[in-house]
């Protein structure tokens, strides 16, 4: 038989002993349940000690797999844009040894929509502004502001440049101006006083 302590709650239990008496109070346990505890104890700190380590290169795995994707993550865009960019240098070949304008702006053009499309796959898009509609501070950049009459005040009257839009999120405004009221000079809003009178002969 094997001694072993009560745990702490036994020891509360019991009614307190005379001076000079044990205050612990050792139980017996058969030599084969000892072991046999001790053998589970043991296992369970192996299973604990595995399953923490295969916790941690699962960490590990999940890390180097997230920066594999962030590094890789734009090789199908680019993969997209890369005919796009062998267009531009071929026209800049042509370009080089021929003086055929219209030309040059086809296939320049052509190259710009064939990027466009490329773009539009995955979700970026032109969007375009409309001269008179009102000013949008979510879609818009305002320059300045622009004094004029045609269209009404707090509306777009020129656009310098096209804004970009990633599936619902705007990535960059457009550039615009904006209408403002002409200010009216002093003398346009001020009445004379007196009508003007002709000079009277001598």
């Amino acid at each position: 038989m094997i001694p072993v302590e009560k745990g702490p709650e036994e020891k509360e239990t019991k009614a307190p002993q005379e001076e000079g008496a044990e205050k612990e109070e050792k139980v017996e346990v058969p030599r084969g349940e000892w072991e046999q505890l001790q053998e589970e104890c043991r296992l369970w700190r192996e299973r604990a000690l595995r399953f923490a380590a295969e916790v941690e290169n699962l960490k590990k795995a999940v890390k180097r797999e997230k920066e594999e994707y962030f590094k890789y993550a734009l090789e199908q865009v680019f993969r997209e844009l890369l005919p796009s960019i062998d267009n531009l240098e071929r026209a800049l070949e042509a370009a080089e040894g021929s003086q055929d304008v219209k030309a040059l702006i086809d296939g320049v053009a052509l190259t710009l929509k064939g990027l466009i499309q490329a773009m539009e796959k995955f979700g970026l898009q032109q969007f375009e502004v409309s001269l008179g509609e009102d000013f949008n501070p979510y879609h818009h950049e305002a320059l300045h502001l622009e004094e004029t009459e045609e269209h009404p005040e707090g509306t777009v009257v020129r656009v310098y440049q096209k804004g970009y839009r990633l599936h619902d999120r705007v990535i960059r405004p457009a550039l615009v101006a904006v209408a403002k009221r002409p200010v009216k000079k002093e003398e346009e809003k001020e009445a004379p006083s007196e009508a003007p009178t002709p000079e009277s002969g001598s």
